[in-house]
């Protein structure tokens, strides 16, 4: 297949890219610039994953722009083109919640959520209306090779493993125990997007592995494989009334179109060589 993948030099862009080309479709990638739109003429799919990713991000118009404005936009072209279209959503969309199913109540709580959350909900009022497919990913906290350099917002597996390495040390939130996420590795991610090429449905779909793992265990098996200490520290103030406590993917809708096996993030640390 001929795909084209926005913000292919970004983390997750780059890896769905590197990956399909792997497995021999053909691949180009496109980042973002003011008033431009890619045209999508003769792909048969749209990976969107371009966006202002950082959660702690205050500039609401510049995210609406990009995030939501752009891809109305993007859908738009692919249309008019005949092209298939993924994009990143994205767990932040849930908010406090703890039910984690799609067509459930969502509490966006920062502006990078609420623009997410303002195309699931375009995507819901209008799908009817496209001919084209459009799958929509709720990733939940994606981690892998690649984002060094997202520092403050790589995730929690990198930014612990850069911690053991340089300083020894793994700093924690404190109560960090009582902090569970679903923790979903990029290549798995990978997997789904091309699997999901063959499933002739839209929709909004979680992307996590289903289960739950606290902070705390995933700082104490980096420490232990790295030989480090482990310190606990205040949560910055940034980063208070926006933080999701809990997210686990309810699977239930995606396991009903495909069928994937998901790799846990303590046998990724364990497993990987870094």
């Amino acid at each position: 297949m001929k795909i084209l993948v926005t913000g292919h030099k970004g983390f997750i862009g780059s890896n769905i890219a590197l990956y399909l080309q792997s497995q021999g479709h053909e691949v180009e990638g496109w980042e973002w610039a003011p008033g431009i739109i890619p045209s999508t003429e003769d792909y048969d799919w749209c990976i969107h994953t371009g966006a202002i990713s950082s959660t702690t991000y205050t500039d609401v118009n510049q995210i609406l722009e990009q995030n939501f404005e752009f891809t109305v936009r993007l859908a738009q072209v692919c249309e008019n083109f005949g092209t298939n279209l993924q994009y990143a959503s994205s767990a932040s969309v849930y908010g406090p919640t703890t039910h984690f199913i799609e067509d459930k109540e969502l509490l966006p709580q920062s502006p990078y959520a609420w623009s997410k959350y303002l195309f699931d909900r375009f995507l819901g009022q209008f799908q009817d209306e496209f001919e084209i497919t459009i799958q929509g990913f709720r990733y939940f906290n994606v981690y892998g090779p690649g984002e060094e350099h997202k520092g403050d917002q790589a995730s929690p597996y990198t930014k612990f493993i850069r911690q053991a390495k340089e300083n020894g040390v793994v700093k924690l939130f404190e109560n960090s125990d009582d902090y569970r996420r679903d923790f979903v590795c990029v290549e798995d991610l990978c997997k789904l997007h091309e699997k999901m090429f063959s499933v002739n449905t839209s929709g909004i779909f979680n992307a996590g592995t289903g289960t739950a793992t606290s902070f705390d265990t995933v700082g104490r098996t980096i420490a232990k494989k790295y030989s480090a200490d482990i310190e606990y520290i205040p949560m910055p103030d940034a980063l208070k009334g926006q933080y999701q406590t809990y997210t686990c993917a309810n699977l239930d809708k995606l396991n009903s179109v495909v069928d994937m096996s998901w790799t846990s993030i303590e046998d990724y640390i364990n497993g990987t060589t870094n």
